[in-house]
């Protein structure tokens, strides 16, 4: 997507929102990552009342550091509700950039300095598996398989010219997320990222893509499921073809 010749205004301040349910192993390495990548950053654990200790220890990264803070929230209500609720604490707080980044370190936090500069020329900035430079580390073949169809399936559904739709690696300019309709948004596991996507798409904002290394989580266990699969299938096609038939009818 282009931008014609739009000014962009500085970013002020990044909050990157990392949801968490069962990754005690995983976010003391990955807090002290993005801290280390970006020290100019605020972190905020968005923890789902882990069983495993999670939020204990995100309090604990609290206490000893300022820019990290901690957001307790009742229970298990999927990715989409936790990223919404951290989105509202930070524009609450006067972030100007909000960054979606997973707790298991498949996102690689060395990489967040590339998105936040291309972000200076653009309203959003995915990082994305699937452009040219963009791969995944350890996957089974399957999974870079259904990855690739679903972001094939839903950039063909909704004609979105995004290449890695469903990728949750993001860099909001907070007006854009303001100017979303957070308030409808409704879908949650992984269908939330094209969900938003797509909104980005159709409200006419500048959205970039740049290329990311993927790596497969080495701890904990992946919280991908059948149920989020259907999910996201059955809205994605719901977009679609409510889209194609107002089109049709708008002729």
């Amino acid at each position: 997507m282009t931008d014609g010749q739009r000014q962009y205004g500085p970013l002020g301040s990044t909050l990157v929102i990392i949801p968490t349910y069962n990754e005690a192993e995983n976010i003391k390495p990955i807090v002290s990552r993005v801290r280390s990548a970006v020290p100019e950053a605020h972190v905020l654990i968005a923890d789902d009342n882990s069983p495993d200790g999670t939020g204990k220890l995100a309090d604990e990264l609290a206490a000893e550091d300022d820019k990290v803070h901690v957001l307790h929230r009742r229970g298990k209500e999927g990715l989409g509700a936790a990223y919404l609720a951290g989105f509202r604490w930070g524009i609450e707080q006067g972030h100007g950039v909000l960054v979606e980044m997973d707790a298991d370190g498949s996102h690689q936090p060395e990489e967040l300095p590339r998105l936040l500069t291309a972000l200076k020329g653009a309203d959003l900035v995915l990082g994305s598996r699937w452009v040219p430079g963009g791969r995944v580390v350890n996957w089974p073949k399957y999974r870079e398989v259904l990855s690739r169809g679903g972001s094939t399936y839903s950039r063909l559904m909704l004609d979105v010219p995004i290449r890695d739709v469903t990728g949750g690696f993001r860099a909001f300019r907070v007006e854009t997320l303001q100017g979303l309709g957070l308030d409808e948004v409704a879908s949650q596991g992984y269908c939330f990222q094209v969900d938003l996507a797509r909104r980005a798409v159709q409200s006419g904002f500048h959205v970039v893509e740049v290329p990311i290394t993927f790596v497969e989580r080495e701890l904990g266990d992946s919280k991908m499921s059948r149920d989020i699969v259907v999910e996201a299938l059955w809205r994605i096609t719901a977009w679609g073809v409510g889209s194609k038939v107002s089109k049709i009818r708008g002729r």
